[in-house]
């Protein structure tokens, strides 16, 4: 009677209950995959060089996301090809930490092909793992931007084609192409020797992020057997001879000797920072908001009107009252002409996420947004709308639809572009925000600061626009009670 042997490796999790399953001792990566191996490699380094606990790992789409079943380190997931982006945020928020990318072919040099050179142009402090296997392993072996000319694959099943299909891409060479990196060497997967020499680019790619020296590019070309129906002897004899004369072996460059370790960034979220940069918005919490739950905003019109300024001035005279606030923009191909909106959350409590999908006040610029985002009001909530835009019936009897000539507001000034401030003048007198006048003329002052005439054309808006709304829309259609009350 045989029994099976588990053999722990150091840096892994001890089971991989994660994953689920019924042998949580084992991977699920197919018989002869190099990412297993890849995987060991790592784990190692992480423990030898005692930076286990201060590793973050970026996993992305692909084979390559399962990383945070195995290893034993910080773990985030980031959307297809974004894995730079964000592991370039997570350095500058947390210096200390070790960012690893580990990505695949058809994750990395396809999607996320200009994550990846903006990253190494900027000489992110991170180390990139790639994982070059020829072919989109996990989703059913289509065409890599790494497959080779004449392989076969489920989308070329008569080979690549290089005048259709184009040439490999050679990740290496083009990021040898920039000044920043510290780093670059590509490895091979294919035989016990070439192995170890991976086991080393491993360790000094980590090694350089440890002395805090710069951005480390690693390429390893990795055997696929399932995707490319091979068994592993005939797998690493493809590695060996077509995967390796396409991709050569060796290090493009090593400065790591005479670079300079550099100190950290600063922190961008931390707040004595933030309210260093923001005087003008750093006062202490307002007693004067009453709101016990978050407020939901939507600010919707045409690109060009100035919504996102809008939402972005109504976030910041939040901030000036104290609160906690995000602003999300949303707008389409083209900004200017187009459809674009913004979400706006105000509250005393933390925000659990930015985005409003039902809303305590609309403020819409065009009919357009009227026609979109009204059926998403709350009930007891406020619509604001260009009065030029038409009448509108309110999707419930308990919302509130206030009309105000924005447009005209503004032409009234002298500055037609200035309607956003005029929408904004009307909302702020509202008080329906929780806000008084005087947090969002503050902001105004912020914000056109150093612009002494554009300054003066809005905050003369602004005060028409109050003027006007104390005399128009004290009380509401149908009797109500003032806004805001």
């Amino acid at each position: 009677m045989s029994s099976e042997r588990i053999i722990q490796a150091k840096g892994f999790h001890h089971d991989f209950h994660a994953r689920g399953g019924s042998a949580p001792e084992a991977t699920h990566y197919c018989a002869g995959c190099g990412h297993g191996v890849l995987h060991k490699l790592i784990a190692e380094a992480l423990v030898d060089l005692n930076i286990q606990d201060q590793t973050i790992m970026v996993n992305p789409v692909g084979c390559a996301v399962f990383g945070y079943y195995y290893l034993d380190c910080g773990h985030v997931q980031a959307a297809h090809g974004r894995a730079p982006a964000v592991g370039a945020a997570i350095k500058r928020a947390t210096p200390q930490a070790i960012v690893v990318s580990y990505q695949g072919d058809g994750d990395l040099a396809s999607i996320g092909l200009n994550h990846t050179l903006q990253a190494a142009n900027r000489g992110d402090h991170m180390v990139v793992f790639f994982v070059n296997n020829g072919i989109y392993g996990m989703t059913g072996g289509q065409m890599a931007p790494t497959t080779l000319a004449g392989q076969k694959t489920m989308t070329s099943p008569d080979g690549r084609d290089p005048l259709t299909d184009g040439y490999p891409i050679a990740v290496c060479e083009l990021i040898n192409q920039f000044k920043a990196p510290v780093y670059i060497e590509r490895c091979s997967l294919s035989t016990a020797a070439k192995t170890r020499k991976a086991r080393a680019a491993v360790r000094k790619a980590l090694r350089i992020q440890k002395e805090g020296k710069g951005y480390a590019f690693v390429e390893f070309l990795s055997p696929c057997p399932t995707s490319m129906g091979n068994d592993a002897i005939a797998n690493a004899d493809f590695l060996g001879t077509a995967m390796e004369k396409e991709f050569p072996l060796g290090r493009f460059r090593d400065t790591s000797e005479e670079a300079v370790a550099r100190s950290p960034r600063q922190r961008v979220f931390d707040k004595v920072f933030l309210d260093s940069l923001f005087p003008a918005l750093s006062s202490a919490a307002a007693p004067r908001w009453k709101k016990s739950e978050p407020f939901h905003v939507k600010i919707s019109g045409f690109g060009g009107q100035g919504v996102l300024s809008l939402g972005a001035m109504l976030a910041q005279a939040g901030q000036t009252a104290g609160l906690n606030v995000t602003w999300f923009p949303s707008y389409g191909p083209e900004q200017r002409g187009g459809t674009a909106n913004c979400s706006v959350v105000l509250g005393k409590t933390d925000i659990g996420s930015p985005c409003v999908s039902s809303m305590d006040l609309l403020v819409a610029m065009n009919a357009p947004s009227i026609k979109r985002f009204a059926p998403e009001v709350r009930p007891g909530g406020t619509i604001f709308h260009e009065a030029s835009s038409g009448d509108f019936s309110a999707p419930d009897d308990s919302i509130r639809i206030v009309p105000v000539p924005a447009f005209q507001l503004a032409l009234d000034c002298g500055e037609e572009r200035a309607a956003n401030t005029a929408m904004l003048g009307a909302v702020a007198a509202s008080g329906v925000t929780g806000l008084s006048p005087s947090d969002f003329e503050n902001v105004l002052e912020h914000v056109f600061s150093r612009k002494k005439k554009v300054l003066a054309v809005n905050l003369k808006t602004f005060r028409h626009a109050l003027d006007w709304a104390e005399k128009e829309f004290t009380n509401t259609r149908g009797g109500r009670p003032p806004l805001g009350t």
